[in-house]
């Protein structure tokens, strides 16, 4: 049995509970993962702790329809008011699940969410860019000196397994460049621009079908694409670079006429991520590029995102999907999970 502690419990972690309680049985069958949830820690929703489990149904209920989880009932051993810290020192759970509002700029609470975790023998699985982009090196070496897991495929492309795919079935390739379109609110922005719509108007038509936020600075100024080049970087690069170095420039200043003028050239404009590694030098940039009508990545419209992994071996690798939706992220959780569980099995025998 894997006791979970979710430190955070918005959108992505109610779709993880959803999907663990929907297909329990099927993962119980197929991977032998038995999942039991035992504390969950909001700091909107509040916090509630039983080392024999929860009803999940009900811990979803509750948010739904209350706004906090403090009002379900709980064992005789039950505690409610921990802070995420009390929850993940002194709660049973051996995977803390965490998906809190992070600060992209200093990596906080989730930095600290895992380090604290790992420092106390329990594993993570988190979607929070933060910890990968920014402390990878020290993290990683922590869960591995305390032989913990550390999972963090969301990261990159949600549900799309942009990282664990290249590391498992690309296995014995060098991988000399990565360069992906990880950002669908621009790629959105752009296809839209391609139609002769405005800047201005593509962007409002992404806000209104929910693509992006009221403020889309971290989209389309390149934030976002610049975290998951850090990450793709440290991660399949083997590199510690961090994301103030990688070069960046968003959209906001692509104007119309140049989305058009590419388009009479028969080249596509694109926010590219690039990841390359020029004679043992790793660098990264994140820019708008125009691309030729024959790459792999010209074809990618709409919020779809996609991504090329150059090989020595196997030559381009193209892999393409969703890179954002609360299903698809907890999804990312799940193929974690499963990895988890797979780690753990051998030492059972």
């Amino acid at each position: 049995m894997v006791n979970i502690a979710f430190i955070g419990f918005g959108g992505v972690g109610q779709a993880l509970a959803e999907i663990l309680m929907e297909r329990e049985k099927s993962l119980s069958r197929s991977y032998g993962l038995n999942t039991r949830v035992v504390a969950v820690a909001d700091m909107m929703k509040g916090s509630i702790y039983d080392p024999d489990g929860l009803d999940v149904k009900n811990l979803l209920q509750a948010v739904r329809t209350d706004g906090t989880v403090e009002g379900i009932p709980g064992g005789p051993q039950a505690k409610k008011g921990w802070s995420s810290t009390d929850t993940i020192i002194h709660s049973n759970a051996d995977v803390i699940v965490e998906v809190t509002f992070t600060d992209v700029n200093t990596g906080e609470p989730a930095i600290t969410h895992c380090r604290t975790a790992f420092e106390h023998g329990k594993s993570v699985v988190t979607t929070n860019k933060g910890p990968v982009a920014l402390a990878y090196k020290e993290l990683a070496e922590l869960a591995e000196d305390q032989g913990v897991f550390f999972g963090f495929e969301g990261t990159v492309m949600s549900g799309t397994p942009a990282l664990r795919m290249p590391v498992e079935t690309l296995a014995g390739n060098e991988i000399t460049e990565i360069k992906g379109i990880l950002n669908g609110t621009t790629n959105f922005i752009l296809t839209e621009m391609e139609k002769g719509f405005s800047y201005e108007d593509s962007l409002e038509k992404a806000q209104q079908l929910g693509y992006a936020e009221a403020d889309p600075t971290s989209d389309v100024e390149g934030y976002d694409a610049r975290y998951k080049a850090a990450i793709l970087a440290n991660y399949l690069m083997g590199e510690s670079l961090s994301h103030t170095e990688v070069e960046c420039e968003g959209i906001s200043g692509v104007t119309v006429d140049q989305v058009q003028d590419a388009l009479r050239e028969g080249k596509k404009l694109r926010l590219l991520a690039r990841v390359k590694n020029e004679e043992g030098t790793v660098r990264a940039s994140v820019k708008p590029e125009r691309i030729d009508a024959d790459d792999p990545l010209s074809g990618v419209t709409g919020a779809t995102n996609a991504i090329v992994y150059e090989c020595d071996l196997a030559g381009p690798i193209l892999l393409t999907g969703a890179g954002a939706g609360l299903k698809e992220t907890g999804f990312s959780l799940l193929i974690d999970l499963i990895h988890y569980q797979r780690e753990r099995q051998p030492a059972k025998l």
